[in-house]
């Protein structure tokens, strides 16, 4: 029998997703605001705790977005920006006519490193007379940054910091769900995340003040008259109620998918275990607890016989397995070739060897046993 294909993260229903979709249906809750978009954001705020409130907006890049206009960045200023991460982190800088000032990633976490970015803060200062007007660290395929460190560096330069935590919903760091340590948080609920809406995000606010500030801009800016006033500019950001539904509904099992994501990558670490050449990305120690959204590894040529992650992707796709590399680093993007960057060649290596495995519930035990048996075959070739 031919074998299934095999995509990286497909999304995966619990069959609850109908109910909510039909309570919309059946009161007329279409557009967006409405019953489901409440309760969502009332489940995503009992599961962030820390006092902490939630906007349910139309996606991760909108929350990022906004988490900006409410901070004030405008044209000319600066904001410090992971480079190791997807260009949605990057864009909404831009939107704001702002300057990305890119820093590179440490090893450990492969995520924004905390002694860059004091280098980074200290010569933007010493350049431009002015300290950048936000910090965007990135839980990379799931797994927490330093974000202690992070934050220290932050409080003490009073700078404010947005995590995005896009691809890491679930994830903890010392217990604490991450995207609520910084000013401002983000999730993305897109088609291949932990948990989907079909399309949508939130932003994770520190108080209610600051949530119904986000509303306000998420709604066009629109002045609390009976008419039309607008003293600002809007954005049509919110998450419809029907794609709420579908959020409710994915909540009911997102414990499920978080067991299902670690398990995997126990799978990959046990299987790829003494293959030289390879690394499997894991917690560096227990503060840390990732969600593996994308179970990855590294791929040294130098130690597989010259075996890189490209013919380990091409070997995989001719077996009906979807994979792909790792995030080409935003400082060497041409988009932003003119942006600042402080870089050490972390996120540049890691490019070159890392590769995203298949994940998710999707993803069977039988499928995670025949990708690593190709991974292996391939390099004993």
């Amino acid at each position: 029998m031919e074998n299934k294909r095999v995509w990286l993260c497909l999304a995966h229903m619990s069959g609850n997703e109908m109910k909510f979709i039909k309570e919309a249906f059946d009161t007329n809750w279409v557009v967006p605001l409405g019953p489901n978009v409440n309760a969502f954001e009332a489940e995503l705020e009992q599961m962030v705790g820390n006092g902490r409130h939630v906007v349910a907006l139309s996606s991760g890049t909108a929350a990022i977005h906004l988490s900006l206009v409410n901070l004030g960045v405008t044209s000319g200023d600066e904001v410090i920006c992971q480079s190791m991460t997807f260009s949605a982190s990057a864009n909404p800088i831009v939107y704001q006519g702002a300057i990305p000032v890119f820093v590179d990633s440490e090893r450990d976490t492969w995520n924004m490193d905390p002694n860059l970015l004091e280098e980074s803060i200290r010569d933007r200062i010493a350049k431009t007379g002015r300290k950048p007007k936000a910090i965007i660290p990135v839980y990379l395929y799931g797994m927490p940054a330093y974000i202690d460190d992070i934050m220290e560096i932050a409080r003490r330069y009073e700078i404010p910091v947005v995590e995005d935590s896009a691809e890491g919903f679930g994830s903890r760091y010392r217990g604490q769900i991450v995207g609520s340590f910084g000013d401002y948080g983000i999730m993305s609920f897109n088609g291949n995340k932990m948990i989907t809406t079909s399309g949508g995000g939130a932003l994770i606010c520190p108080n209610e003040e600051a949530k119904k500030r986000i509303m306000f801009y998420a709604t066009q800016a629109r002045e609390p008259l009976p008419y039309y006033l607008h003293k600002e500019i809007g954005y049509n950001y919110r998450m419809s109620n029907i794609c709420a539904g579908i959020g409710r509904g994915q909540m009911t099992i997102v414990d499920e998918h978080l067991r299902w994501h670690r398990h995997l990558c126990d799978v990959y670490v046990r299987e790829l275990a003494g293959i030289d050449g390879i690394i499997v990305h894991v917690n560096p120690d227990d503060r840390f607890d990732s969600n593996y959204w994308l179970n990855t590894i590294l791929v040294n040529p130098k130690q597989t016989g010259g075996v890189d992650y490209e013919q380990l992707r091409l070997a995989l796709d001719a077996a009906g397995i979807e994979s792909r590399p790792l995030w080409k680093p935003m400082h060497t993007q041409p988009v932003f070739s003119g942006a600042p960057a402080y870089v050490n060649g972390v996120s540049e290596e890691l490019f070159a060897q890392g590769l995203c495995l298949p994940s998710g519930p999707y993803v069977t035990d039988e499928d995670a046993l025949r990708i690593t048996s190709i991974i292996k075959s391939t390099i004993q070739k």
